[in-house]
């Protein structure tokens, strides 16, 4: 999300910083190229001129023009100015950023929206991460006797978070599911009770009058509204009609790993006065983010999300596997069998194009990125290639000769050719993890990078200090 807007800010960035001292009509320019990339990004004319004005204020000043690096003044404040525009700030009660379940049990969750939305499968996330972040006893019930199966299919998604679903009863009507649902809560112990209710394919009153009737009879502590953001200004146009007429507490965008404007994010929180609490990226249950606003600002402005990537490794990486790896390369042993467990983990992270862009001025290689096609394929490959070994292959690489590579290839589906490269970055990695063990801690403090990589540094091996060249690489 937000890939557009990214790479048409940056540009702008850059023409100002290599302006070094900045004018008024130097920032005047930059503003009416940032007015263009808003729009251009489908955020709601209102919000893009109130946000411009409040840049406007803040960068026209003395104190900008005047300051030691005016460029970077200048991104600043349009960073703070994007934190308020998606709801962010100092001021703002850190609940509304997330689910609030501060309240008697059963809480209740009313999940409402659109036909489409991705309503149903967003209920399953929220249901998974309550029970195994939250450590929650949680219920779902689908309110939904519209559609064909939907009731079934919120069946199965409980099952695959492995949480409970109200058993279903037909012919019931969804006021009385809900009463079911929410007795049943109480009943039972259950600490939130989830209620999917029914869509439509536009906005009418009967959508409308059932949900508030819904609501009424359960009184639900968060009601989320889920938008697809693939729908831009329409999803803004939903959102302000289930606020106007229904009152919600939170928003959930799904599909904006596919939404690379990410107009209506920004626009969200101006419009409806909610909200945006959580992302949904993927369809994988575990396919959900927290929404934080200056993480998504410092994103937008090629800044990175370093604490996200944290956060994401340290929920999906398994600590006790990658201690004991730790060990092995620490000793100097690495083998095939521990680079695959390396792919496991990383694929468990999610994309790769999701976790580069995270990283800082990753946005500006973007292109470089596109045209070296990363994608999470490389990783099914190369465990693919590492599953045709034997076990002995796996431990002693240099067994591996033509002929093997043949058959490994032809059992993985994959070409030689792939199979020498796999081979090749192995080698490297495992050449850098006993110069690593050779050097150990001191001597990698005194020596550095270039004491890793032969060609960087002054040593023997590298062309100043006057040893053979063309030297192994690692990367």
């Amino acid at each position: 999300m937000f890939e557009a807007l990214s790479s048409r800010l940056n540009g702008v960035f850059d023409k100002l910083r290599r302006r070094g001292a900045l004018t008024e009509t130097d920032v005047s320019e930059a503003l009416r190229e940032v007015r263009v990339a808003l729009l251009e990004a489908d955020v709601a004319l209102p919000v893009v001129r109130d946000l411009i004005n409040r840049v406007r204020e803040r960068a026209v000043g003395q104190e900008v023009i005047r300051s030691v690096s005016p460029a970077q003044q200048v991104v600043k404040i349009v960073n703070d100015s994007l934190v308020e525009a998606l709801g962010g700030g100092a001021e703002v009660d850190p609940r509304t950023r997330a689910l609030d379940l501060n309240a008697p049990a059963p809480v209740a969750i009313l999940m409402v929206g659109l036909q489409g939305s991705g309503k149903t499968t967003t209920s399953g996330k929220i249901a998974l991460r309550l029970r195994g972040r939250d450590r929650k006893k949680v219920l779902l019930a689908s309110l939904d006797v519209q559609r064909p199966a939907a009731q079934l299919q919120l069946q199965q998604l409980a099952g695959q978070a492995e949480v409970a679903s109200l058993p279903i009863i037909m012919g019931q009507a969804p006021l009385e599911i809900a009463a079911r649902a929410m007795d049943v809560g109480r009943r039972e112990l259950f600490d939130v009770v989830i209620l999917d209710t029914a869509g439509r394919l536009a906005i009418d009153e009967a959508l409308m009058a059932e949900v508030a009737a819904v609501k009424a009879a359960t009184r639900p502590h968060e009601t989320l509204l889920v938008v697809d953001a693939m729908t831009g200004q329409d999803a803004v146009n939903t959102a302000r009609a289930f606020q106007e007429k229904v009152g919600v507490t939170g928003i959930v965008m799904t599909r904006v790993d596919g939404d690379a404007r990410g107009g209506a994010a920004l626009s969200m929180r101006a419009v409806t006065g909610a909200p945006i609490k959580l992302l949904g990226a993927g369809e994988k249950l575990d396919a959900l983010e927290d929404f934080h606003p200056d993480r998504i600002a410092s994103r937008i402005l090629g800044m990175g999300d370093i604490v996200s990537l944290v956060e994401r490794a340290a929920e999906t990486m398994d600590q006790a596997e990658a201690e004991k790896l730790a060990a092995r390369m620490q000793k100097g042993q690495f083998t095939l069998e521990d680079y695959a467990s390396q792919l496991r983990q990383i694929g468990k992270m999610g994309s790769l194009s999701g976790i580069l862009g995270m990283l800082p001025g990753i946005g500006r290689m973007k292109q470089q990125i596109d045209d070296a096609n990363l994608d999470q394929s490389i990783l099914k490959r190369q465990a693919a290639i590492i599953s045709s070994m034997t076990p002995k292959e796996r431990r002693t690489p240099e067994l591996i000769k033509a002929s093997r590579k043949r058959r490994i290839a032809a059992g993985s589906g994959t070409s030689v050719q792939e199979v020498n490269k796999l081979l090749k970055q192995f080698d490297d990695m495992s050449a850098m993890m006993k110069r690593m063990n050779k050097l150990g801690q001191k001597g990698l403090m005194r020596g550095g990078l270039g004491a890793l990589l032969p060609g960087m540094g002054g040593g023997q091996g590298g062309p100043m200090g006057g040893g053979r060249p063309g030297g192994r690489r690692p990367f």
